[in-house]
C-alpha cells in the first residue's frame, strides 16, 4: 500500500480508537496504530482483529481479558504488550473450534501475551493456531492449554519463537504437545523453556527445517514422551540446549529422528554444544534415528546418566562428554 493510502486509512480509523503515528520526513510509510483496553474505544482483541489493516501495531493494555478469542488475518500485524503482561484467559471460549487465536497472515509478531484455558472438543485448542502464514512470538507464556502452538501443514509456513515458556498441556492422550509444528517450511525455537508436560511431547515438529537453539527442554515433574521430536527427518540442527527427561517419563527416548519415516528431500541432524540429562535410573536413549537417508553429526555434547546412543551404523559421534548427573532437589 502506498504512503499517503496507509496514511489516509489510519486517520479515517482515528474514530475507532486508531491513531497514526511515524516519521515522513524520510519517505517512511505511516504504520496505523490500534490501541487496546476496557478503558479504550477499542476494547478487545477480537475487535482489534477486524480492525487492523495490514502493518498495524496493536498496543494492549496489560491486564485479563477472558474469552477474547480473534482470527488474525491481515498481513504485517505486530502486537505488543503495554505496562506489563497481557493475559489471555480463554474461559471456555474458543475460534472456529481451534483455540484462542487462529492466524491465517505473513510476517506477524506477538509480543508479551500470556495464553491460557485453551479447550475444544476435539482436545487440541491452541493458545495460537497457525494455519499458513509467518508468525514470531517473542517472551510470551502457555501454559494450561490442550496445546500451546499448533500450525496447520501449510508447505509454506514458518513459526519463529524466542524466550517463551510452554507448560502443562491439559491432555494426557500423548496427542496433545506444548508446541506442535506440522508440515511446515520451516521452524525456529530459541531461548524458550519447555516444561511439565502431561505424556505427549515438550516440542513435536514435522517442519522442514529445524534451528532448535538455547531452550531449556527440562520436563520437572512432568510426564512428556518424547522431549525434543523431529518426527518426519528433515534438516535439524539443535544448538546449545539443556534437555532433560523426567523420571515419570512412559517413554525412554529423550530426542527422536523420523520415527514416522522419511518425508523430506533432504535430511540432516546436527547436535552440537548441548547438555542431555537421563532420569531414568535404569537408562533410556539419549538420541534415537530411524533407519533412512540421513546424516547424522552428534559433537561436543555433554550427557549425564546411564542413556545410551541409538543412532545407526553411520551417524558420526564425535567428542561427546560424560559428566556427573544433577543431584536431585
Amino acid at each position: 500500500m502506498r504512503r499517503r493510502d496507509l496514511l489516509a486509512t489510519s486517520l479515517a480509523l482515528l474514530g475507532t480508537g486508531v491513531s497514526a503515528r511515524g516519521q515522513t520526513g524520510r519517505g517512511e510509510a505511516v504504520r496505523p496504530v490500534l490501541r487496546v483496553g476496557p478503558a479504550r474505544e477499542v476494547r478487545t482483541l477480537r475487535e482489534a482483529a477486524r480492525l487492523a489493516s495490514a502493518g498495524s501495531l496493536v498496543e494492549v493494555d496489560a491486564g485479563i481479558y477472558r474469552g477474547d478469542t480473534a482470527v488474525w488475518e491481515r498481513d504485517g500485524v505486530t502486537l505488543r504488550a503495554v505496562g506489563g503482561r497481557v493475559v489471555l484467559d480463554a474461559d471456555g471460549a474458543s475460534v472456529e473450534g481451534k483455540g484462542t487465536w487462529v492466524v491465517r497472515a505473513a510476517n506477524m509478531v506477538v509480543t508479551g501475551f500470556d495464553f491460557t484455558g485453551s479447550r475444544v472438543p476435539s482436545l487440541n485448542g491452541a493458545g495460537i493456531r497457525l494455519d499458513r502464514g509467518s508468525l514470531r512470538v517473542v517472551g510470551c507464556s502457555f501454559i494450561g492449554n490442550e496445546m500451546g502452538i499448533l500450525t496447520g501443514n501449510d508447505p509454506a509456513t514458518e513459526l519463529d519463537v524466542e524466550d517463551s515458556e510452554f507448560a502443562r498441556n491439559l491432555v494426557g492422550d500423548g496427542q496433545s504437545h506444548l508446541l506442535y509444528a506440522g508440515t511446515i517450511a520451516r521452524l525456529a525455537v530459541k531461548g524458550s523453556y519447555f516444561h511439565d508436560a502431561k505424556v505427549g511431547h515438550l516440542l513435536k515438529t514435522r517442519a522442514a527445517l529445524n534451528v532448535i537453539s538455547d531452550n531449556r527442554l527440562t520436563d520437572a515433574e512432568g510426564s512428556a514422551s518424547y522431549e525434543l521430536e523431529f518426527a518426519v527427518g528433515g534438516i535439524a540442527v539443535v544448538t546449545g540446549n539443556r534437555i532433560q527427561q523426567s523420571a515419570l517419563t512412559e517413554n525412554p527416548v529423550m530426542v527422536s529422528y523420523a520415527a514416522e519415516g522419511y518425508r523430506w528431500p533432504a535430511n540432516v541432524l546436527r547436535m552440537h554444544g548441548n547438555t542431555l540429562i537421563d532420569s531414568l535410573p535404569s537408562g533410556g536413549t539419549f538420541v534415537r534415528v530411524a533407519p533412512g537417508p540421513v546424516e547424522v553429526r552428534i559433537s561436543g555434547n555433554r550427557v549425564a546418566g546411564n542413556g545410551r546412543w541409538d543412532v545407526g551404523p553411520g551417524a558420526e559421534l564425535v567428542d561427546n562428554a560424560t559428566i556427573p548427573a544433577p543431584v536431585a532437589r
